[in-house]
């Protein structure tokens, strides 16, 4: 079925037409559209202006009534800005006087604080209750600055002035106050370091003591304070360590080894000498002073500086309270000593610590001379009785009835203590001695010993042959010689004493050959011809002689030449007594020689013609050696270079 519907535009129907005419319908309509649009926007753009016209008119009115306030508010501006000018005048100048009077604060400030001390530094100085440390020693510091530097400005052209007086004069009290309660501290701290016997120097108590160098009166109170201090210390101490012993009973008291003298005496000087090392330390510690990496025992240069003097008053003063306990101690232990080395032992002690004393506290020090006067008192007391125990040496009686010739009991007893007084001499040597120091302090004693058992040996050699005449006498003298010398040797500064007795031995090995070789002579049988060729007249014949005629002669040869077969050629029953085999084989030596000389000589006198001995080489010949003396040298043992040396004597 077909619709019946018509098309329209906008409502409107239409006729149904050609597509032309629709879109001109179309356009028509949309244009009337829009300018009805456009139209009403029109109005409303219109409408919303006429608003916005009303609301400046508001705006104008608005504006209008400001400008007319602002022209009253600059008017009365002005007027208040000519009412306020004399004002702000008024206080630019003050604000200009204000800035000056801050100027002139900030600068009584600083001076202020420049040239005065804060309550705090007043306090550190004046007060009890502020110990003195680093912070009294910072306001000590401020005042001596203030000091200096208000000196220094009134050197200037004006001269002195008022505020600088006052405030030299305000800062030296503080100073004053300052020192003197340095000297109160000082006083007290000294005082407890005698009561604790502690010698810690602590960096306050140093710097104390050199600030209180800066007043003299002061400083030399307290080290006098310091002196008595250390003087009554030392001296307790000393006390205790003598009765008491030490903190515990350990170390036990020294008085316990009274009955010991050399370790009685050498405790007591030990402590004396520890004492005064530690009273050095402390004092060198006090005042400041570097130590001088002495070496020990070395020699201390004294007087280098004003330190130096102070502390050896002080050292002196400190332990010279000591010397008279450690006097009287030492001279009753020296006088009741009865044995020499002791005595010796004590003496090169005392000596080892005077010199000891000398090089650290100096020579005119009171202890020094105190060690001095006990050296030189134990050296004589030693003297003393060395010199007794050589006279008691001299008055021993020998023994008639002993006919050993070994040394007497008497000499090895005073030689063995001759012996240990030389160990102790060279023991207690530096080795730095000259050689005439080296022998110089050993003489004298060499000289009181051994003289007198040089002395002795002869003098009893002598009595004693006078009651035995067949006591043999030279041997016992070479017997103690050569023990004397034996007991001397090893030590090098007894080289002179060496001498004199090597010079004895020697006289006495002569006399002692001589002997020898006219025993061996006459045992030999060769006596009685050497004698007729020394006492024969020049020109008589010797065969003529009865001690040399050929029978005698021959007798006497064939003598030998048995007394050659014998032990008399080795040895001799009377030189094997002598203690020393080499002196023995000396002198068997020696006279062998000469014997050997004296069968020479003979020899030479029977070749001889004018001797008158028929068959003379048959006579030599007969018997050993044959005549030929480098034989009998050869019988002998001896070197061929001895026979030029004895040829021709004959004794």
């Amino acid at each position: 079925m077909r619709s019946t519907h018509k098309p329209s535009v906008n409502g409107v129907a239409l006729d149904e037409t050609v597509p032309g005419d629709i879109a001109a319908g179309a356009r028509k309509n949309l244009r009337r559209d829009v300018e009805s649009k456009l139209a009403e926007s029109s109005r409303k753009f219109l409408k919303a202006f006429g608003d916005v016209d009303k609301q400046l008119d508001t705006l104008q009115e608005h504006i209008a009534s400001m400008r007319t306030q602002c022209d009253e508010a600059q008017t009365q501006l002005e007027e208040t800005s000519e009412a306020c000018k004399a004002l702000l005048d008024r206080a630019g100048s003050l604000r200009e006087e204000r800035q000056a009077i801050a100027t002139r604060q900030s600068i009584v400030t600083l001076f202020l604080g420049q040239f005065t001390l804060s309550e705090d530094e007043k306090e550190a100085i004046l007060s009890r209750d502020v110990p003195v440390g680093k912070r009294f020693f910072a306001a000590m510091d401020k005042a001596e600055k203030i000091r200096d530097d208000c000196r220094v400005l009134m050197t200037g052209e004006d001269g002195p002035t008022k505020a600088g007086l006052e405030i030299l004069s305000a800062t030296s009290g503080y100073l004053e106050q300052a020192h003197q309660k340095i000297f109160r501290w000082c006083r007290s701290e000294i005082w407890q370091m005698g009561r604790d016997n502690q010698l810690d120097v602590g960096p306050s108590m140093r710097e104390a003591i050199r600030r209180l160098r800066q007043h003299p009166e002061l400083f030399t109170e307290a080290l006098a304070y310091l002196s008595q201090t250390r003087q009554a210390t030392l001296l307790g101490a000393f006390t205790d360590a003598l009765t008491r012993g030490g903190p515990g009973g350990l170390p036990r008291p020294i008085e316990l080894h009274a009955h010991d003298p050399l370790r009685y005496v050498g405790d007591m000087l030990a402590w004396v000498h520890q004492a005064i090392a530690a009273e050095r330390e402390f004092l060198e510690s006090l005042f400041g002073v570097r130590g001088d990496m002495r070496m020990v025992g070395s020699v201390r240069t004294f007087g280098g500086s004003v330190e130096e003097e102070w502390m050896g008053e002080l050292m002196d003063t400190a332990v010279g309270k000591l010397c008279t306990p450690l006097k009287v101690r030492v001279q009753q232990t020296v006088r009741s000593q009865e044995s020499s080395i002791t005595s010796y032992k004590i003496a090169n002690l005392l000596q080892f610590y005077m010199l000891t004393m000398q090089r650290t506290i100096g020579e005119a020090a009171q202890l020094s001379k105190t060690l001095k006067e006990l050296t030189d008192m134990a050296y004589q007391i030693f003297f003393d009785a060395i010199e007794a125990q050589g006279r008691s040496l001299l008055r021993v009686a020998p023994d008639l009835d002993d006919i050993s010739v070994s040394p007497p009991l008497v000499v090895l007893d005073h030689a063995q203590v001759l012996r240990e007084i030389m160990v102790v001499y060279e023991s207690s040597l530096a080795g730095d001695e000259t050689e005439e120091q080296l022998l110089s302090g050993f003489r004298d004693i060499l000289d009181k010993m051994v003289d007198p058992a040089i002395e002795s040996c002869l003098t009893s050699s002598e009595e004693k042959q006078k009651f035995r005449p067949d006591w043999d006498k030279p041997v016992f003298v070479l017997n103690t010689l050569a023990y004397l010398q034996s007991v001397i040797e090893p030590f090098r500064f007894t080289a002179e004493k060496q001498g004199v007795i090597q010079g004895l031995i020697e006289a006495k090995i002569l006399q002692l050959t001589e002997e020898h070789y006219k025993n061996i002579l006459t045992e030999a049988g060769l006596a009685e011809p050497i004698a007729a060729i020394g006492t024969r007249q020049p020109n008589e014949p010797l065969s003529r002689l009865p001690a040399a005629q050929p029978a005698q002669l021959q007798a006497a040869l064939r003598q030998f030449s048995l007394w050659l077969s014998g032990p008399g050629v080795v040895e001799s029953p009377r030189l094997s007594q002598l203690t020393v085999q080499s002196l023995a084989a000396r002198v068997q030596q020696a006279s062998l020689e000469r014997l050997a000389g004296a069968y020479r000589r003979l020899c030479e006198e029977v070749r001889k013609p004018k001797n008158k001995y028929e068959a003379a080489a048959t006579l030599l010949g007969s018997e050993r050696p044959f005549g030929q003396v480098h034989l009998l040298w050869q019988i002998f043992g001896l070197q061929h270079s001895g026979e030029d040396e004895y040829a021709g004597k004959i004794g």
